[in-house]
């Protein structure tokens, strides 16, 4: 770099930008409100209860880390309010409030601060409190509660099986779910308080993308991954993709999670491998676990593959030179 003909030497970073940690989190704070609208509409004031309660919690509990930890403070960045919106969206509206503070507490203390804080946990602290939880609380965390059933007399509402959990038998058995794909689309479904409406994940998604805050490359290949073999699996039902598209959390999981910065490939050959493995991670669980679902086991797998991903997909510097077999071979 030149200035007034002088040669001026500095350390990188050269190239700076305008975002901060604060501006891009409250993008995507911004791109999880439609979301959150609709969990309130269809569930209910619990749900908004439960989204406050979860989103407190992973505050109050990285602020006192830090205090403990000596370390200065960083709830001002606002990723404790990202973990605690992702975990209430993972968890059921009527799961008890004592659990979903020992959701956010695992995320916050265990996965996040025990690591050094942002930046450096190496899987994604929202999908680790849902899996301890399902894990401790199975009935709890397994039992959904009917869309617009409550009512200011019944904010408890009426409990329904996830539709995810019939779609396996549409073609075994030739059933198809109670919930319609009309009805799949928009939230009136069964399910986690984040993951029922698809509308209002592509719509946050969209705007992810329009901000330039995510790459459409893991999303989109991670999706297409799962219809593909869902594709193969249902012999050609178009029906039973479009279900498995829109049930469960994989979408949720697809735009919010699996882009998350921290714990997914920044190169671009690296976020192709990492989608495939998390789309037929998903699938395989899916089709032959016992659980109806597998996104967030599949988020995490990933996760802990990401270093090894990045190791044989980082770009050599310019101007290395190629080494030959013999050198290769003697290291």
């Amino acid at each position: 770099m030149t200035l007034n003909n002088k040669l001026v030497v500095s350390a990188s970073p050269h190239d700076r930008s305008h975002k901060t940690v604060r501006s891009i989190m409250l993008d995507v704070i911004i791109a999880m409100v439609p979301a959150l609208i609709a969990s309130v509409v269809f569930f209910g004031p619990r749900a908004l209860l439960v989204e406050c309660v979860s989103v407190g919690t992973c505050v109050i509990a990285e602020f006192i880390s830090r205090v403990v930890m000596k370390r200065s403070q960083t709830i001002g960045d606002l990723s404790a309010v990202i973990t605690g919106l992702l975990l209430a969206f993972n968890l059921p509206v009527n799961i008890p409030l004592w659990m979903v503070m020992i959701g956010a507490v695992v995320s916050i203390v265990v996965v996040k601060q025990f690591f050094g804080g942002i930046g450096q946990n190496f899987v994604n602290p929202a999908i680790a409190g849902r899996i301890v939880l399902l894990a401790s609380f199975p009935v709890a965390m397994s039992t959904w509660t009917a869309p617009l059933t409550w009512s200011a007399q019944n904010l408890d509402g009426l409990t329904s099986a996830s539709p995810l959990a019939d779609i396996h038998t549409m073609v075994s058995a030739g059933t198809t779910p109670d919930a319609s794909l009309l009805e799949m689309l928009i939230g009136w479904r069964a399910g986690c308080l984040g993951e029922t409406c698809a509308i209002a994940i592509i719509l946050g998604g969209i705007y992810l993308i329009a901000r330039k805050v995510i790459s459409p490359t893991i999303p989109l290949i991670y999706i297409g991954t799962v219809a593909v073999i869902m594709l193969i699996a249902g012999k050609g039902n178009l029906e039973f993709v479009a279900y498995e598209l829109l049930g469960g959390g994989l979408m949720l999981g697809a735009v919010f999670m699996a882009t998350d910065y921290t714990t997914s490939p920044i190169t671009f050959k690296g976020k192709i491998i990492f989608a495939v493995g998390c789309g037929v991670i998903t699938s395989l669980i899916r089709l032959f676990g016992n659980l109806p679902e597998g996104v967030s086991y599949s988020i995490i797998i990933m996760n802990i593959l990401v270093p090894l991903i990045e190791n044989i997909t980082l770009p050599k510097p310019f101007g290395t030179p190629k080494k030959s077999k013999k050198e290769a071979k003697a290291k």
